[in-house]
């Protein structure tokens, strides 16, 4: 299975805005003073059309859905939360954790894959798990390593350990379960989604070993890394602070490999960090500083990857 893919799916906002229900266990979102919603949402389109732009310029295939204004759907920009796309035709819908992000979750978007000539094969629904209040968020709970049938689940509040199992089981993932924190007014909490703190490439890894407390989980998680011959780059809690653990690998234009993530993120890393990733890859940022303020999620969170097989 391929890791990296060419096509994504991206959402435009039309009301995005700090969601007041996500921010009880995102303890990166923000209250932007000073703005109204309206600035904030005009702000967010901006960044999110020169990101976009600059996507397409690599030679991504950039699918842009636009959101629509009613149901009220503050987050809808990172729809990577709530559906995945499977080289086997598969698509998953996730059960999520605040009730107004499961109002994201649109059949049209599969209608426009398919327009674009993507095959979707068959539809694996895990949503009513939500009933029992229990969460798994995409390839935000997920981080996948397709290539060597690993995923990777950092439990929280919005990653069930059995809804997460029976995932693996379903697509004959290796399921490696830890616990990842960060340090919330003095106090360890756990970090809300796995892909904050990681992200796997075909050659390489970037993670917050730091953010997994138990020596032996974190030594498990690293192990298992190295053991499929990733350079592993690791980065400090502060670097998460800045999103630095939420880049994606893609693929452009004659299959040329880029590092996309966000100008904070970028920013943040050291020189031997950059030097490390550029062995690997082309980095690709842009600057999201309203939508990662207000949202608490960066690049990664706003491109769901599309492997489905073409017409």
């Amino acid at each position: 299975m391929n890791q990296t893919t060419n096509s994504i799916l991206m959402i435009r906002p039309v009301a995005f805005r700090m969601n007041e229900q996500t921010a009880v266990n995102n303890y990166y979102q923000k209250v932007l003073d000073n703005l109204t919603p309206q600035s904030v949402n005009a702000k967010a389109q901006e960044e999110f059309d020169t990101f976009v732009q600059k996507l397409r310029m690599i030679g991504l295939n950039v699918v842009v859905v636009e959101d629509t204004v009613s149901p009220d759907t503050p987050d809808s920009i990172f729809p990577n939360n709530w559906i995945s796309f499977h080289e086997n035709g598969d698509v998953v819908l996730y059960p999520m954790f605040a009730e107004n992000r499961r109002l994201e979750r649109r059949e049209d978007v599969l209608d426009t894959l398919e327009d674009e000539g993507f095959v979707i094969n068959e539809i694996m629904d895990y949503t009513s798990a939500e009933e029992d209040e229990v969460f798994l968020e995409g390839t935000g709970s997920i981080v996948l390593d397709r290539a060597n049938g690993k995923a990777y689940c950092a439990l929280s509040p919005r990653a069930d350990e059995e809804l997460f199992i029976e995932f693996c089981e379903d697509f004959e993932f290796t399921p490696v379960i830890f616990e990842a924190f960060q340090t919330v007014n003095g106090e360890r909490k756990h970090i809300y989604h796995t892909n904050v703190i990681m992200c796997v490439g075909e050659t390489f890894a970037v993670i917050c070993a730091d953010c997994i407390d138990d020596k032996k989980e974190r030594k498990m998680v690293l192990d298992s890394l190295k053991g499929d011959e990733k350079e592993v780059i690791l980065i400090t809690e502060d670097q998460v602070n800045n999103f630095a653990g939420n880049m994606l690998e893609v693929k452009g234009n004659d299959d040329k490999r880029y590092l996309v993530m966000s100008a904070s993120a970028h920013q943040s890393l050291t020189k031997k960090q950059i030097a490390q990733l550029e062995e690997h890859v082309t980095i690709v940022s842009s600057s999201l500083d309203t939508i990662e303020a207000c949202g608490g999620g960066s690049a990664r969170c706003m491109m769901a990857e599309i492997f489905l097989p073409k017409e």
